[in-house]
């Protein structure tokens, strides 16, 4: 009797398995909106905020994944990304299966979002395939409405679920979905891509680090922090706008660059992205508050480009205060970044031409 019970309990695991139904990555019907590089199966990538959308039959879905550090990752199942995912998981190591949701209520469809909340200093993430036990179906494809977002730790979302400005830097309380961007991006319905990396400049890093390689050089690239990264080409993800939230670190540790080399390095971004999408491309340049300089700075680089359909505005240091809306190293939590969300968002309006709603940021 043991024998048959075994046998049938071996029976029962290699059916189980056999319902497996295995993706990769790269299948078309899987939608990845970000810098990424497909090879294979697999899909890879490490700017934060880069997102994922799977839709599958059953009850069942699991990640297969690698990760050359460890990263933080959002995931929604059968919603739209609010503010609050409904969990958050890790990816580290190599070829790691992660149980995503088991045991789902509900026939049809469902659609899972993954989005990455950490930034690449915290690795470079391989997707290689996701395995059902239903049929993976066509998720939603890219939406009519795209923004691009190119900043620095303000965008990263560098201490948005810190309580404390006292708080050190911990990639557990750093999340991308909380950001002015992302916020932005869910009032407007719209898609978005975040190019950002903490303690970049436009001349100059925070504290003089990387000198040389400045968001001028680095948003050229497929990847942020891999080595001999490929050239980044847009293909089919081309926004309807373009943000720049950068100065703050060229103004950092009590000095600034030169308003000449500011200049020249801001139009040298300015003509990057006009290369990408093309003179008629819209850009929007932010000034932050910390520094009185810093509208003059980015008005002075737009106005000297010469280039068409470039807008400047600037921050009030009144849109935020500088107590409960700060979180780890007077970075912005999520009040503060709502609030500077709000400011961006009749520029945003009137530039695209969409309309504003009635509705609340979150």
């Amino acid at each position: 009797m043991k024998r048959i019970l075994a046998f049938l309990l071996i029976i029962s695991s290699l059916s189980a398995r056999a319902a497996d139904i295995v993706t990769p990555a790269s299948d078309s019907r899987i939608t990845v909106i970000g810098r990424t590089l497909a090879q294979g199966d697999d899909v890879s990538f490490d700017w934060t905020g880069v997102y994922v959308r799977v839709a599958f039959e059953g009850k069942y879905i699991a990640l297969r994944a690698s990760d050359t550090k460890k990263n933080y990752y959002n995931v929604w199942l059968d919603k739209d990304t609010s503010c609050e995912p409904d969990k958050v998981i890790t990816t580290f190591g190599s070829d790691s299966l992660i149980v995503l949701f088991d045991g789902i209520k509900g026939k049809g469809v469902h659609n899972l979002t993954l989005q990455k909340r950490t930034e690449a200093e915290q690795g470079k993430t391989t997707l290689h395939c996701f395995v059902t036990r239903g049929p993976v179906v066509q998720a939603e494809p890219l939406r009519p409405r795209l923004i691009e977002f190119v900043g620095d730790s303000y965008t990263c979302g560098y201490g948005t679920e810190s309580l404390s400005r006292s708080d050190p830097f911990k990639p557990e309380t750093e999340n991308a979905n909380k950001t002015y961007a992302t916020i932005l991006s869910r009032y407007f319905g719209a898609d978005y891509m975040l190019v950002a990396h903490s303690g970049q400049g436009i001349d100059r890093n925070y504290g003089d680090f990387g000198r040389g390689f400045a968001m001028p050089e680095r948003y050229l690239n497929t990847f942020d922090c891999v080595e001999g990264s490929p050239a980044w080409k847009p293909s089919g993800q081309k926004p309807d706008l373009t943000v720049i939230y950068l100065c703050t670190n060229d103004f950092s540790t009590g000095r600034q660059p030169t308003i000449g080399e500011f200049r020249r390095h801001y139009i040298q971004l300015l003509k990057a992205i006009k290369d990408n999408y093309g003179p008629a491309h819209k850009i929007l340049c932010v000034a932050g508050p910390s520094d009185e300089l810093m509208p003059q700075y980015v008005r002075s680089a737009v106005e000297a480009s010469g280039l068409e359909q470039v807008w400047s505005v600037n921050l009030c240091p009144m849109a935020i205060n500088m107590d409960s809306d700060l979180g780890a190293s007077w970075h912005p939590n999520y009040a503060g970044q709502t609030k500077w969300a709000y400011a961006l968002l009749p520029y945003v309006a009137t530039i695209t031409g969409w309309p504003l709603e009635a509705s609340i940021l979150r």
